[in-house]
């Protein structure tokens, strides 16, 4: 198990996080490269194939009309790692796809771009991690890093070396959260949240996330305990807008949710999942504490996903019912990598997240939200709107095929004319 870092002397400069993440989005650009300019031989070749360049040898030029070389398009690192309107996290665990969305919303390269905290969760409660990326949103803004109980995975621990978070007015001070009994890294000004069981621990974070906001919240979400799947969409909605998230189960309030949910009696609740995850006897349990209660729900998690990404209601809800939008696609057996994507939902093309049900096959439902808002131009596309899509996990998460579909799905399309 690889050391915890420490820091110690001056801040570094070196832009270490072009060195780090293997398997996710910057050893795909550095396979990309190296698959160009030539690898895999002593030479730099790919598959016997003469060099690009190197020495006085010069790769052949075929003749016009001769059959291309066989080389598969993963060899190029596309469409595995990118397509023109997908981009890959591909890190074979949680882990490495939280420290490249990481490092892909913090390319910290300078003091500028590095995040004041970084969040770190426990790999064994995706509930609580879930709960955690309400401190992705502003002003906190801290992206979450996974750990395990018997150490750092390397990849995380690297991620937070490079991102070097020294805390600020808008963390407490804090460099570090640490979320239940994660191992805390040495030299690190560390916040722990302490709780016994999920619900009590997305209680303890929606409360560490008041005292850092300085405000109530506008909403809380509250989703399924017993139903992870249903939850993960609600990630992405806490880190874009700061709305925490509390615990429910099928047909009991847990204790540490009404204590939460009674600090803030005039906050309006949205329950996440249908009857079958948050039963009524439990939304109207909640509607006995705060004003207003409204459900948003599909009756499996890839219907559920997308009913959160379609929903408005004053403020809350995502309201992604045309194009010109970012998504990102999880699996919904993988509900880490929900809380992993969430930074992709409050930085760059922010959006919702929305779930898969199979790594091979895309969902109708899925397919039919995706053509519903598909981009299209009439008469100019450079000024037309675009869709792109984050793709988390890797191929064993979710195929090239379906990528290759997804990023069919959000091409830009002429609409009418000649």
């Amino acid at each position: 198990m690889p050391k915890l870092p420490k820091r110690t002397g001056p801040r570094r400069k070196v832009p270490l996080p072009l060195k780090l993440i293997g398997g996710a989005v910057l050893f795909a650009a550095v396979f990309l490269v190296a698959a160009i300019v030539g690898g895999g031989n002593d030479r730099g070749s790919v598959d016997g194939a003469a060099p690009l360049v190197g020495g006085d040898e010069t790769a052949a030029v075929p003749e016009r009309g001769a059959p291309a070389p066989e080389r598969s398009t993963d060899e190029l690192g596309y469409p595995a790692f990118a397509t023109k309107n997908t981009t890959r996290v591909g890190g074979e665990d949680a882990a490495a796809n939280a420290a490249g969305v990481a490092l892909a919303v913090f390319p910290a390269t300078d003091d500028a771009q590095r995040p004041a905290a970084v969040t770190v969760v426990d790999e064994a409660n995706p509930e609580t991690a879930i709960a955690a990326a309400v401190l992705m949103s502003s002003p906190v803004r801290a992206p979450i890093l996974i750990s395990g109980e018997d150490g750092m995975p390397a990849v995380s621990a690297e991620a937070l070396a490079a991102l070097d978070p020294t805390g600020g007015a808008s963390t407490g001070g804090a460099s570090v959260f640490a979320i239940g009994e994660v191992p805390t890294p040495a030299g690190y000004a560390t916040r722990r949240v302490k709780a016994e069981g999920a619900a009590a621990g997305a209680a303890a974070i929606a409360a560490l996330r008041d005292r850092l906001f300085g405000s109530p919240p506008d909403h809380v979400v509250i989703a399924p305990l017993a139903e992870p799947a249903f939850a993960m969409p609600a990630a992405a909605w806490a880190a874009r807008s700061g709305d925490p998230v509390l615990y429910a189960g099928r047909r009991k309030l847990p204790k540490p949710t009404v204590r939460a949910l009674r600090l803030h009696p005039k906050v309006p609740a949205y329950v996440l999942g249908p009857s079958a995850a948050i039963s009524s006897e439990v939304v109207r349990e909640v509607a006995a504490i705060v004003p207003q209660v409204c459900r948003v729900a599909g009756e499996d998690p890839v219907a559920n996903a997308i009913a959160l990404a379609r929903y408005e209601d004053g403020e809350f809800g995502w309201n992604v019912n045309d194009p010109g939008h970012g998504f990102a696609v999880v699996l919904d057996e993988r509900p880490l990598d929900a809380a992993a994507a969430a930074p992709l939902s409050a930085a760059g093309t922010w959006g919702p997240l929305l779930l898969t049900d199979d790594a091979g096959t895309l969902p109708a439902a899925l397919r039919d939200y995706l053509l519903d808002v598909k981009p299209g131009y009439t008469e100019d596309p450079t000024r037309a709107f675009y869709n792109h899509v984050w793709v988390i996990g890797d191929r064993e998460a979710i195929e090239v095929a379906q990528q290759a579909e997804i990023d069919s799905l959000a091409e830009l399309a002429k609409i009418g004319g000649r």
